[in-house]
């Protein structure tokens, strides 16, 4: 499809005049038998990965779109990830895409929705962005059972002797509320409940959601969750969700939410979009279960984590990648004109003028994360997003640098011409897969843990060294006594700096990272490093996206983008 001359219609306005296919077509496209698809509406679907039938051929290749450190002028991976999918699609190539499920509270607070732009959308564009199939709900509901579970053992005699200040776990919702961060619960009297301090997570933040995302199936996602660590002991020995004896019941309530979920691209191309961590607090990823079911079907499977290739990307490659088996076989670094010259120092309302030394000056940035990408053993291709502001010097800036360094770049419209404006693009990809790699992670799982989040600091972000709180220490400790030194590291940090500062743009070095502390993630398989001011409940904005949204009188959406 190409670009209109409405260049100034909204995502949710171009959605709406699409044509979409039955979902029935579209998992023929794919390749999906009809006994195993599951219809939700007319346009979307589940599928159940046990009733596809093997190609009789190897996986299909990966290709893994990530970009630069984020800038409130907007990079655009989501809609790079369908345009790159539908220009893939049109060479004959069969495709997949596969993306995060979008979480309500970004929707509603900052960012606005997540099934791409323009003519580079997943579609029904706003079923997806909310309530979708109902998977952040089950997943909510699963986390909330585990939490009433423990807090009726405590009132019931606590005969496992938990330590209500050293529970682990907290209830969680999928929207950005600060009022829930620290609470206490259980008062009013002896019938009320064991009074405690705790508090609220956003789902996407919940270990429940990293183990729905890195499950392959419904057995090890069952294990997974028994695995959990949710406190501990007076003691201090963990106690998980097995001793509890709340698996089978978390698990009955996502047994259907964990088959992923079928749709279209505005060009018809198949998207699986499933699970929804964040990057900044999570893994960032996509469900490995949506991941391999694509590759099972497709030639080439596009996807995204989340942020700047120093959060989702590493995630991707360091954990992701380690579990599910889906190496990346490509590596697409997304950057804008508009948010490197941010990087260079140009403030949001100066971004419409030429600056080609600002562009210069950001690509510090760029440049860091391309390098990084070359430690992973890919040599990453750039996929620069093109807007009506941009001008050819300033773009010429980013391709000379690429052609001096050796790195394939493509300029590629894809919000306003969709799959037609990425052709160059998807060239460059197919080369890139095909040339030879030396893909693996950046550490072993044998070294300490010090030794992961050290090695993480000093190769992607470009720090001097890491500085621990006591409690971070004390957990450190204790690592080491319960034998997780083996786990991978999840970093919780910024995500719009290479350090634990949001406001050191470019391409900071020479600082050091602060660990305020350390959580075990037993059952999804890593140690999340809070840095920093992260917090894994957001608050909203000053002026909320919800506050611009509304719906018609025939029910439809109004303002969501």
């Amino acid at each position: 499809m190409t670009a209109t001359p409405e260049t100034d219609m909204s995502d949710l306005a171009i959605a709406s005049r699409a044509m979409l296919k039955p979902i029935s077509e579209i998992a023929a496209t794919a390749g999906i038998p009809e006994d195993a698809l599951e219809a939700y509406g007319r346009y979307k679907a589940k599928v159940d990965p046990a009733l596809l039938t093997a190609r009789g051929v190897k996986p299909g290749k990966v290709v893994l779109v990530s970009g630069i450190s984020p800038t409130p002028a907007g990079e655009g991976k989501s809609t790079m990830v369908v345009g790159l999918g539908d220009a893939l699609a049109a060479t004959g190539t069969k495709t997949i895409i596969a993306l995060r499920e979008p979480s309500l509270g970004p929707i509603f607070g900052m960012k606005g929705g997540a099934t791409g732009g323009g003519y580079s959308q997943v579609l029904p564009m706003d079923e997806i962005n909310m309530h979708f199939t109902g998977d952040f709900h089950a997943i909510t509901s699963a986390n909330n059972l585990l939490m009433a579970l423990i807090d009726n053992h405590l009132h019931q005699g606590n005969a496992l002797g938990i330590d209500p200040r050293r529970i682990t776990f907290k209830r969680v919702l999928d929207m950005n509320d600060r009022a829930l961060r620290n609470i206490v619960i259980g008062l009013g009297g002896p019938t009320e409940g064991v009074p405690r301090e705790t508090g609220f997570e956003i789902t996407v933040a919940s270990e429940v959601m990293a183990v729905f995302c890195l499950a392959n199936g419904l057995e090890d996602l069952r294990a997974r969750l028994g695995r959990m660590t949710i406190g501990y002991t007076y003691g201090k020995a963990p106690v998980t969700v097995d001793d509890l004896g709340a698996a089978g019941a978390m698990a009955m309530l996502l047994k259907d939410a964990i088959k992923p979920n079928l749709v279209q691209t505005m060009a018809g191309t198949p998207a699986f979009i499933h699970g929804g961590p964040f990057a900044n607090i999570a893994h960032g990823c996509n469900s490995a279960i949506a991941t391999n079911t694509a590759r099972s079907l497709a030639d080439v499977v596009v996807t995204e984590a989340g942020f700047g290739a120093d959060l989702g990307a590493e995630k991707f490659m360091d954990i992701k990648a380690r579990y599910a088996g889906c190496n990346p076989d490509a590596v697409v670094l997304v950057a804008t004109i508009r948010a490197l010259k941010m990087h260079g120092g140009v403030a949001r309302d100066g971004l419409k003028e030429e600056n080609l030394e600002a562009v210069r000056l950001g690509m510090a940035n760029l440049a860091r994360h391309a390098s990084n990408i070359k430690k992973f053993g890919i040599q990453p291709v750039i996929g620069l997003n093109k807007f009506t502001t941009d001008t050819d010097g300033e773009l010429a800036v980013v391709t000379d640098w690429a052609a001096a360094n050796g790195i394939e770049c493509a300029v590629a419209d894809v919000w306003g011409q969709g799959g037609a404006g990425a052709e160059e693009l998807a060239t460059a990809v197919l080369r890139a897969i095909e040339a030879p790699s030396n893909f693996a992670p950046l550490y072993e799982l044998d070294q300490p843990v010090e030794d992961k989040i050290l090695t993480v600091v000093r190769e992607i972000y470009g720090g001097d060294g890491v500085e621990y709180s006591a409690g971070a220490k004390r957990m450190l400790e204790q690592i080491h006594a319960n034998g997780w030194d083996n786990l991978p590291v999840c970093m919780a940090k910024t995500q719009y700096s290479f350090s634990d500062d949001p406001t050191l743009l470019g391409a900071p070095e020479g600082f050091t990272l602060q660990v305020r502390d350390l959580i075990p993630k037993t059952g999804a398989g890593f140690i999340v490093a809070i840095t920093g001011a992260i917090m894994t409940m957001p608050g909203l904005p000053k002026i909320p996206a919800a506050m611009h949204m509304d719906v018609d009188e025939n029910g439809n959406a109004v303002g969501l983008s």
